[in-house]
């Protein structure tokens, strides 16, 4: 692929998640898995072009596979590749890295020090802005241009606020907007370490505003999050939610052979 027919965003990575039925008969298919694998390891042969593969549970699809990169024509190159093997297309979603405009800033935690820990001495006041600076660099770094975790379990789905009624979150002026989502926020950091959330946005590219990826080693952590969050007012007054698709994470080979389709 040139440079001439690269096609990236402004800010942000492409992210396509791509979801597939298995061939209903795989020994009619000879060489149907390496045609994906050659599929995938095309995709990633450039950096920082990544893939996370899964076998889905339920019956929604057989198989998910999440890509992201900065080159949505490599993103676009790997789902024809795709068609060309025996995976039957199930859905798909298309969503973009970013950085949250309600992020925390530095005159923001200055005042959390002050308000919640009485924190007000120079120095100490100093001293945890500095590890707060590099926590945030390493998080918008990580919202932006995100290293796939290989964790063991994975959930999808998409997601909107809601624009009705006394429920329009479109309505709310910045500052309303972004005190509800600091207390949204400091839910999920309860889950540090359990949890790897990546958010990314769909708004004008897909039929939801957000596309949300949850990863964990435990799947009981993937609902227990969920659910904690949904007593939130952002969630409880303000979100809607799409379909939620769950997997398994395996190695690309091991995911198709859950599948029915060996190498």
């Amino acid at each position: 692929m040139t440079e001439r027919e690269r096609v990236e965003a402004s800010t942000g990575w492409g992210v396509l998640h791509l979801f597939y039925w298995a061939p209903a008969r795989p020994d009619d298919e000879p060489g149907g898995a390496k045609r994906v694998l050659d599929a995938l390891a095309t995709f990633t042969s450039e950096e920082p072009h990544q893939v996370v593969t899964f076998a889905t549970l339920g019956h929604k699809a057989d198989l998910g596979i999440m890509a992201v990169g900065p080159d949505l024509a490599r993103l676009q190159a790997l789902q024809h590749d795709l068609s060309a093997t025996p995976l039957r297309p199930a859905w798909s979603y298309l969503s973009l890295t970013e950085t949250s405009e309600y992020a925390m800033t530095e005159d923001d935690e200055r005042r959390r020090l002050a308000d919640e820990e009485q924190i007000t001495d120079a120095a100490t006041v100093e001293e945890r802005l500095t590890a707060w600076r590099e926590r945030i660099t390493h998080y918008r770094e990580q919202r932006v241009h995100p290293r796939l975790p290989q964790k063991r379990s994975i959930c999808f789905y998409p997601m909107s606020k809601r624009r009705t009624g006394d429920d329009n979150w479109y309505a709310l002026d910045f500052d309303a907007r972004k005190q509800l989502m600091a207390g949204h926020a400091r839910v999920g950091r309860t889950y540090a370490g359990r949890v790897v959330q990546l958010i990314t946005g769909s708004t004008g590219l897909d039929d939801w505003e957000w596309g949300v990826t949850l990863f964990a080693d435990d799947p009981g952590a993937l609902k227990e999050i969920v659910y904690e969050m949904r007593f939130d007012e952002v969630s409880a007054r303000y979100a809607e939610f799409g379909p939620f698709l769950t997997g398994l994470v395996l190695d690309p080979a091991e995911a198709l052979r859950r599948v029915g389709l060996e190498s």
